[in-house]
């Protein structure tokens, strides 16, 4: 199946049976280990879903801007940054991320399985674009498996949650191919990683994730 990955889908997405386990997922744990010795600055989580992420790091200090396309996810996420104390530490931006350009650039970016209406390598170059000189930009997407072009749906929705399908081949990247996209003359690759985990998903079911995951410094 083809995605078009435009607001109408993920308005779609939100709503439903989905959401109410895509809003009480817990931050991705490859944030929590790439991010959690960096020293708090200005963060922006791009296509940040339900906010476990944002949330995560407003706790630990960071002044984050989240954007996301979906207003139901946003609405959700503000519910969930005021219960956990941090409402004045998130922004929450309604945003299309293949045209959306910040004001400011950003000590951290990061994303987690977002998937703007454009190519998926182009969306990690305008993302780049963003981390201020210094920062970090830490990229977390599905691994693309080369024998399995064809796939039948998108199991999980917009970075949260877990499902049974696999996302779409267009969707999908190797670690070699985000790292190519980085000039050496401006980034220090920190990690370039691909991995699979098993977490229990809604039911208590648990699903095999195939993770891509690069943290590249930005020299000044």
């Amino acid at each position: 199946m083809t995605h078009a990955f435009d607001k109408r889908y993920w308005d779609q997405v939100w709503q439903g049976d989905r959401p109410g386990a895509m809003a009480v997922g817990e931050p991705n744990p490859h944030l929590v280990r790439e991010a959690g010795g960096l020293t708090p600055g200005t963060a922006l989580e791009a296509g940040c879903g339900a906010g476990a992420e944002a949330i995560w790091l407003a706790t630990r200090g960071w002044q984050v801007t989240a954007a996301d396309i979906a207003v139901e996810a946003l609405a959700r996420a503000a519910e969930r940054a005021t219960a956990a104390g941090v409402p004045d530490r998130v922004r929450w931006v309604e945003a299309d991320l293949s045209s959306w350009q910040p004001t400011a650039r950003y000590d951290l970016v990061t994303t987690h399985y977002a998937h703007p209406a454009m190519p998926q390598l182009d969306f990690y170059d305008r993302i780049a674009s963003w981390v201020a000189p210094g920062g970090t930009l830490l990229i977390v997407g599905h691994l693309h498996h080369h024998e399995r072009e064809a796939t039948t749906g998108h199991g999980h929705g917009h970075g949260h949650g877990h499902g049974d399908a696999e996302p779409p081949a267009s969707a999908s990247v190797t670690a070699a191919d985000v790292t190519a996209r980085l000039d050496p003359a401006r980034w220090e690759i920190v990690t370039a990683q691909e991995s699979h985990r098993s977490p229990t998903g809604p039911g208590g079911h648990a699903a095999t994730v195939h993770d891509v995951v690069v943290r590249a410094r930005r020299r000044r």
